[in-house]
């Protein structure tokens, strides 16, 4: 099992599970607290003050103890609206300004984005050390390749569709077989164009139904054969608050709950909106195995 992955010429030990803390810079997420965008006022206005919010709010979790921060400017709940490469990467460039200003060159950040070019100006313009790909290089041909050209670490998430038509494509024949096999034929064309630092994401929460996300985080640890990292992303989505008839303001116990249970299956890196709370289930999870 790989234990670290390189970023930026070091190696990001994974010998204890990491926190990455969310930042979005878009006005729809699903969460609405973890919304960084504004809508009100001037464009200009909005995009300052996008700045200054993300830099307060990396400013908090990095004092909580998140390990990494995961920054996206294009929503990507169910149905989300479509916005252009150009939007995507004017919001992304505020963020990591916040975000550099926050944590300085040393501050590892993952951008989380399925466009090839939007990653390449991320990384060369910005020092991004991952892309995280929600499309898992189906909604860019030229993402592997790129990110094979720009020697960054990868997370490839398991999706079917877009964020606007994976609710229909919920059909598995075995939602565990089929995700694991999916990422693993995508991860060994990665390995053959020569990306070596590789997460898996099973994609909690798109393109499955409440059941099938319960029986992807029962199964995690099957994951654990291809030998690589894995990536929990479950923090306050529709498994929980569907699940408990709730909102998603109203689901951080739920997340905490899930969390422990994706660390006792093998989960490295937790993808969270609440950076404290995860610290915490962490430490605990850590206590209970080592005792």
């Amino acid at each position: 099992m790989i234990n670290s992955i390189r970023i930026g010429g070091r190696l990001w030990m994974l010998d204890s599970p990491k926190v990455m803390g969310i930042i979005n810079a878009t006005p729809d997420s699903f969460y609405s607290g973890s919304r960084n965008l504004m809508t009100c006022g001037s464009r200009d206005n909005a995009l300052q003050e996008l700045t200054r919010r993300v830099t307060t709010r990396v400013e908090e979790m990095l004092e909580a103890g998140a390990d990494c921060i995961d920054i996206g400017g294009y929503s990507s709940r169910p149905g989300c609206e479509d916005i252009s490469a150009e939007e995507e990467y004017t919001r992304l460039c505020y963020a990591l300004e916040g975000a550099r200003q926050a944590g300085g060159d040393t501050l590892i950040i993952s951008v989380d984005t399925f466009r090839a070019d939007v990653a390449r100006k991320c990384v060369e313009q910005w020092g991004v050390g991952i892309i995280n790909d929600i499309g898992g290089g189906t909604l860019d041909n030229d993402m592997f390749a790129t990110v094979a050209d720009l020697k960054v670490a990868y997370v490839l998430m398991h999706l079917r569709g877009t964020p606007q038509t994976m609710t229909t494509l919920t059909d598995y024949e075995d939602v565990t077989r089929d995700v694991i096999s999916d990422l693993a034929f995508k991860a060994d064309k990665l390995h053959s164009l020569g990306v070596a630092d590789i997460i898996l994401d099973p994609g909690f929460g798109f393109a499955k139904t409440v059941d099938q996300n319960f029986r992807l985080l029962n199964d995690l640890e099957e994951f654990r054969h291809t030998g690589l990292p894995i990536l929990a992303g479950i923090s306050r989505k529709s498994m929980i608050w569907r699940a408990l008839d709730i909102t998603p303001e109203e689901s951080l116990n739920g997340t905490t709950a899930l969390n422990m249970a994706a660390l006792m299956k093998g989960a490295d890196i937790l993808r969270v909106h609440d950076v404290k709370e995860a610290r915490q289930c962490v430490a605990l999870y850590q206590k209970l195995i080592h005792n």
